[in-house]
C-alpha cells in the first residue's frame, strides 16, 4: 500500500490520530499528509513552527498506534460498505470546515449521498438538543425541521436519541434527502444502535451519515465533544431546541457562536429542567429566541453579522468551563 499517496496517508492518519488533534492538523498543513505520516515513525526533524515538546509527545503517542494499525483493513472495509471518502482536495469537500484551521477533519467517511453537504452553508441548519427530550421538545424539533426541509434547507444533527432523532425524522417526513447525521464513531457501527432504523431511513432516502473516524472506531466522550466542532462549522445556523444545564448541545452552540454563526434557542417552561440550557443561552445573549421556521430562516440570512468571539471572553463560556471542566 502506497502511503505516499495523499489520500491513503490521510486514511492512516485518521486511524491513528484522535479527532481534533491540533499537532496532526498543523503538521498536515505544513508538510502534507505523507510527510506527516513519515515523521511519526522516524526521527526526522519536525518543522520549526511545531513546539518541540509537543511534537515529541505527539510522535511518542502515535508511533505505537501506527505500528499496530491495519490500514488495509480500513480501506477494504470502506470499499466493502460502499463508503465515500472525502478529503480537503476533493471539490465536494464542505468549504465551511476550513474555519476550523488545524482542527479541521483529516478526512470524512460518508454513507449515502453527499449532496446535502455540498450545498452552501447558508442552506444548512444544525438542529440539536437534549437526549432526554420532552414530548414538547420533540414536537417542536420535528415541526421546525419538516418545514425547513420542505423549503430546501438541509438539516444536520447528531443522530442521538431525543431532539436529534426528532429533527432527522421531521426532515425525512418532508424531504427524505435533506438530513445528515454526524456521528462520533465508524460508519460500520453507527451509534446509538437503537437508532439503526433511523440511520437506514436517512441513507435510503438520499441523506447521509458522516464521520471523521474510520470503520472500526468506537464512540468515546472525547469523540463526541470533537464531533461538535463539525456540527458547528457545517451549519449556517445552530438551533438548540431543549438542553439541560450540562447538555452537550450547549457546547455545539458555544462553538458555533465563536465561529460567528448565529445561534437560536427555543424557549420552554421555566419549570422544565430540559429547557434550562436554552434559557441560559438566551439570558447570556448567545442565542436568539426561535419559535418557528421563519425565524430560523431569518437567522440563516443574518450569518456574517455575528462577530467571532474568543471562548474565554464571554461569561457564558467561562461558566461552562467551570461547570463541566471542558476545554472548549
Amino acid at each position: 500500500m502506497n502511503l505516499n499517496d495523499e489520500r491513503l496517508a490521510r486514511v492512516a492518519l485518521s486511524t491513528v490520530s484522535e479527532p481534533g488533534d491540533s499537532v496532526t492538523g498543523a503538521m498536515i498543513q505544513l508538510v502534507g499528509a505523507p510527510a506527516t505520516l513519515r515523521m511519526i515513525s522516524t526521527q526526522e526533524p519536525l518543522p520549526a513552527t511545531i513546539d518541540h515538546a509537543d511534537g515529541e509527545l505527539w510522535r511518542a503517542r502515535l508511533s505505537p498506534r501506527l505500528r499496530d494499525a491495519d490500514i488495509e483493513r480500513v480501506v477494504g472495509e470502506s470499499e466493502r460498505r460502499g463508503l465515500t471518502l472525502l478529503t480537503p482536495d476533493d471539490a465536494r469537500w464542505p468549504a465551511s470546515l476550513s474555519q476550523l484551521g488545524s482542527a479541521s477533519p483529516i478526512m470524512l467517511w460518508i454513507a449515502g449521498s453527499d449532496r446535502p453537504l455540498t450545498s452552501d452553508s447558508s442552506r444548512r441548519v444544525a438542529m440539536v438538543g437534549a437526549r432526554a427530550a420532552t414530548s414538547y421538545g420533540e414536537h417542536v424539533a420535528s415541526e421546525l425541521t419538516s418545514e425547513l426541509a420542505q423549503g430546501g434547507v438541509s438539516i444536520i444533527s447528531g443522530g442521538a436519541y431525543g431532539i436529534d432523532g426528532a429533527a432527522h425524522r421531521g426532515a425525512i417526513a418532508s424531504h427524505p434527502g435533506s438530513t445528515v447525521a454526524i456521528l462520533a464513531c465508524g460508519l460500520d457501527r453507527p451509534y446509538p444502535a437503537g437508532n439503526a432504523h433511523l440511520f437506514e431511513r436517512i441513507v435510503s432516502g438520499g441523506g447521509a451519515l458522516v464521520s471523521e473516524l474510520p470503520p472500526g472506531s468506537t464512540p468515546t466522550r472525547w469523540r463526541f465533544m470533537q464531533r461538535n466542532r463539525i456540527l458547528a462549522a457545517l451549519a449556517g445556523a445552530t438551533i438548540v431546541v431543549e438542553a439541560g444545564a450540562r447538555s452537550g448541545s450547549l457546547d455545539i452552540a458555544t462553538r458555533a457562536h465563536a465561529l460567528g454563526s448565529p445561534v437560536g434557542a427555543v424557549p420552554g417552561p421555566i419549570t422544565s429542567a430540559a429547557s434550562t440550557g436554552c434559557h441560559r443561552l438566551l439570558r447570556e445573549r448567545i442565542a436568539t429566541v426561535v419559535t418557528n421556521a421563519e425565524e430560523v430562516r431569518e437567522l440563516l440570512d443574518s450569518r456574517g453579522s455575528t462577530p467571532q468571539r474568543a471562548f474565554d471572553r464571554a461569561p457564558f463560556f467561562a461558566s461552562r468551563r467551570r461547570a463541566t471542566g471542558l476545554a472548549l
